[in-house]
């Protein structure tokens, strides 16, 4: 892939309506769930988003048959798998491009008794671990095989079993996977300790439109019954919450009057709420979140009076993905806030970019930040710089369109893995962006 760069105009600007894509998060389980059939499962609301090409691209290479019927509309038929292909060096390569392919184990594992997956790679974020899936999959009674020479995992199981399973961390990713090996095993299967967020929620009920038997979705123990085979489905994708926060976070810090269109408001659990705490001021409307103007706006403080600290959560704590759109959309508040990012240790690291542009942070470790705000008595200033991974990368983008001058932003394969047509949407609203190899 040719490296690209994004450059951009500051002082931007933004007036419109603006509509999220469909959940990366989502699409990714959704996606590898498709598997767990040999029927037709047909999804709406699919991002085009650099991480969903490479996984569709992954599962077509398996003998997937892929359609796109719309836009956002596939329809996926997983009814010849070629099993040799899945330890073939080509699948194992492109498998590392993308952090997801994690999720593709329990399918193939529980439905063809054997799964291979390379180290996956994603976000430069820190450790992120895969202990919680495979100690899952060996509860089941699955063996696990590790060529640490190659880099690569394999497992087999004649069919999996059913037991109680205390999660030893609240994975998304790892809770998808048991759940996914869980419907087809033998027996029932206990999970204690699972992410519960809606990603979790919308893959147990299409689940269960298939044919699955789980209980207790929406909480973090769920009991499932496993079932001999799942049918076809249709589902349909939520909206993108990190990206309705992200258009949030740049409307606020460029004070541009935008109406964010068909946003789920009923799904964003506690994401609106932490932005009042910041100071922003949106109206609901129908489904659509309006935002007014934000000339000024003021963090608030704990009653108390101490300083206002974000923290991230497993659902339905504050989702760790915003965590950098809060810190720059901050960085022109009146007040100051503590930043502690508790989930992942290097995901603050691109704040030494914000503070060269000007912003008053202080980064107090891997995990803190304080942001002292500006009240927008100064301006940040256009500057050259990379985008470390998809969420931080938006991050800086929107500090761009809000400093003085012309920025230049390298590495955007990263902003381009979660956010569809980024600069194609936000020229629309009257950015000025433009992307060059």
């Amino acid at each position: 892939m040719q490296s690209q760069s994004f450059i951009i105009q500051g002082e931007a600007h933004l007036e419109g309506d603006i509509t999220p894509q469909g959940a990366k998060n989502e699409a990714l389980q959704i996606i590898s769930a498709c598997l767990l059939t040999d029927q037709p499962v047909t999804l709406h609301n699919v991002p085009d988003i650099l991480d969903v090409q490479k996984l569709l691209g992954l599962i077509e290479g398996l003998g997937v048959e892929v359609r796109r019927t719309a836009p956002e509309s596939y329809i996926i038929k997983a009814k010849n798998i070629d099993l040799d292909h899945f330890a073939s060096n080509e699948y194992q390569n492109n498998a590392r491009k993308i952090r997801g392919s994690i999720m593709l184990l329990a399918p193939l594992l529980a439905r063809f008794g054997k799964a291979f997956i390379p180290k996956p790679g994603g976000d430069k974020i820190g450790r992120r671990r895969l202990d919680t899936h495979f100690l899952g999959f060996k509860a089941l009674g699955a063996e696990l095989i590790i060529d640490d020479t190659k880099g690569q995992y394999y497992l087999h199981a004649k069919r999996l079993k059913g037991r109680y399973i205390l999660m030893d961390e609240i994975s998304v990713t790892g809770s998808a996977n048991m759940i996914m090996a869980s419907v087809l095993a033998e027996g029932t299967t206990t999970l204690y300790n699972v992410a519960c967020e809606p990603y979790i929620q919308q893959l147990c009920k299409m689940l269960v439109r298939m044919g699955a038997d789980i209980n207790g979705v929406g909480s973090n123990l769920l009991t499932i019954n496993g079932v001999s085979s799942l049918h076809g489905t249709e589902h349909t994708i939520l909206p993108d919450m990190i990206e309705i926060g992200s258009f949030i976070g740049m409307g606020v810090l460029t004070n541009s009057p935008l109406r964010i269109k068909n946003c789920r408001v009923d799904q964003l659990g506690n994401i609106l709420p932490v932005f009042k705490k910041l100071g922003v001021q949106m109206t609901i409307e129908n489904d659509d979140i309006l935002l007014g103007d934000h000339s000024h706006y003021q963090i608030g403080r704990f009653m108390d009076d101490s300083i206002m600290t974000i923290y991230d959560a497993p659902w339905p704590g504050f989702t760790p993905d915003l965590m950098s759109i809060i810190l720059v959309m901050s960085i022109q508040a009146k007040g100051s806030v503590l930043i502690h990012q508790k989930m992942f240790e290097s995901r603050l690291f691109f704040v030494d970019k914000l503070i060269d542009m000007g912003a008053q942070i202080i980064l107090c470790d891997p995990h803190r930040a304080t942001v002292i705000g500006l009240n927008r008595e100064s301006q940040l200033r256009g500057i050259r710089m990379s985008s470390p991974d998809i969420r931080a990368g938006v991050a800086l983008l929107i500090a761009a369109l809000s400093a003085k001058g012309e920025s230049i932003i390298n590495n955007i394969h990263q902003i381009d893995r979660g956010y569809q047509n980024i600069d194609t949407r936000l020229n629309a609203l009257g950015a000025d962006i433009r992307r060059i190899q």
